[in-house]
């Protein structure tokens, strides 16, 4: 059996419980959940071709590393 790779902070627990959230919402709780991010002015919604996508998921990647070391150096400094 092949062994599931998964991104930093995520294993197979997290997984099965954002399933079981998005599995067991009734459709006009899905909804709500989606009217409720469309609003959030904290968050941008974009159409990106996709042949761009793995480059802007590139260039969010490099951008939260960066976050993080200087999120990192700030923690050591202080």
């Amino acid at each position: 059996m092949k062994q599931s790779k998964f991104p930093e902070g995520w294993n197979e627990n997290r997984v099965k419980r954002v399933l079981a959230h998005y599995e067991s919402q009734s459709e006009e709780e899905a909804m709500a959940e989606d009217e409720a991010a469309w609003e959030d002015s904290s968050q941008t919604f974009m159409e990106i071709p996709n042949d761009l996508i793995p480059t802007v998921r590139e260039l969010l990647a490099k951008r939260v590393q960066k976050t993080a070391r200087k999120a990192s150096r700030q923690d050591t400094e202080a």
